[in-house]
């Protein structure tokens, strides 16, 4: 089994710096998107005969945001069966992610989920069955013709691998410095892996199935400013005053590319399975906005907000971080990290990332 399948997890269990307890960006991002998956479910809903309605959900990780899709989906079809006048059909979900995902807690939240969903739907309430399916969304993963939707949320952006043969002495991915030589590799693995994607994806959603996708995106007008080039700083700096071994640093790259919507676009139409419905970019603060309509008696200072950023992104990174630099130096890692967002606050004022949505529809 490839190692990287082994580390490449979001931070497991119910702790203060697990992902359950810190992903409200990812949260907000599915409200946003959500309007899109309604109209995707809509509009299949109504042109295919459903009994057992299947979707897959890649990259679902854990948490509270793992039974969310599932949730939006049941309300979805059950508003659009009654419209209809239509029964509603069974469900059958499926949550895919890496091998070495926290799936015990998602199992261990279902008897709570299904017992809400029976009581908020009663009688209208059709059988639910919820699967997991570990393994790389970059393989086949369900048989021919037999899922109906998919929906991936905040996984596309990282990649099957980083790109080989990288010599990258000063950061772990890419910055506005990087030579064009990096850039292009990062592009081209990017493309390589999000067409095989749409292949696979193609052979295992019926014609006229549905999916919306949601990954990090980048302003090709705007310089490079990420979290994953601060990370690259501080770990440089650890570096030297060798709190890290140069070799480990040297031999690092994040297997991760956040591309424009151009470049999205221009992989669809190439690749050719499906027709693209929508494709829009949606704006989040670092912070997730989390001032946003608080009055200033209670807002948040920058020191809080960049405390709240830096958990986020320890959720996210930490795993793949510590297997590869130990864990020992994790703390003082993030503490860097917190302190290098605080003085970004207090440059520029303002941090925010495109997170790219887009729907599409498998061509008959």
């Amino acid at each position: 089994m490839d190692r990287q399948q082994v580390v490449l997890h979001m931070n497991p269990g119910m702790g203060d710096n697990s992902y359950a307890n810190n992903s409200i960006i990812q949260n907000k991002v599915m409200r946003k998107a959500k309007p899109i998956v309604e109209e995707s479910i809509v509009r299949l809903y109504t042109i295919i005969p459903i009994r057992c309605f299947k979707v897959a959900d890649l990259g679902c990780s854990s948490g509270p945001n793992a039974l969310q899709l599932v949730s939006n989906v049941i309300d979805i079809v059950d508003c659009s069966s009654s419209n209809l006048n239509l029964k509603p059909p069974v469900f059958q979900f499926f949550l895919n992610d890496l091998f070495g995902n926290d799936f015990n807690s998602i199992f261990k939240s279902l008897p709570q989920f299904l017992e809400s969903l029976e009581e908020n739907k009663g009688h209208k309430f059709d059988p639910c069955f919820i699967n997991a399916t570990p393994g790389t969304f970059y393989r086949r993963l369900f048989p021919n013709d037999s899922l109906h939707f998919v929906h991936s949320s905040f996984s596309l952006h990282w990649l099957s691998q980083a790109p080989k043969e990288l010599v990258n002495k000063k950061n772990i991915h890419l910055t506005s410095t990087s030579p064009p030589a990096m850039h292009r590799a990062y592009r081209e693995q990017f493309q390589k892996d999000f067409k095989v994607f749409l292949k696979l994806r193609s052979q295992e959603v019926v014609g006229g199935g549905g999916m919306v996708l949601t990954l990090f995106g980048r302003d090709k007008t705007c310089d490079i400013r990420t979290a994953w080039t601060i990370i690259g700083t501080i770990l440089n700096d650890m570096v030297l005053e060798n709190l890290i071994e140069a070799t480990k640093f040297e031999s690092f790259n994040l297997p991760l590319y956040d591309p424009t919507i151009e470049e999205a676009k221009e992989v669809i139409e190439k690749e050719g399975s499906f027709t693209l419905q929508r494709l829009e970019a949606v704006i989040m603060g670092w912070d997730a906005n989390i001032n946003e309509g608080v009055d200033d008696n209670n807002k948040l200072d920058l020191n809080m907000r960049a405390h709240f950023i830096t958990k986020q992104h320890r959720a996210a990174l930490e795993p793949l971080l510590k297997a590869q630099f130990g864990e020992n130096v994790m703390d003082k890692l993030f503490l860097r990290f917190k302190t290098k967002v605080v003085q970004l606050f207090m440059e520029v004022e303002i941090l925010e990332f495109p997170t790219i949505v887009m729907s599409l529809i498998k061509n008959v």
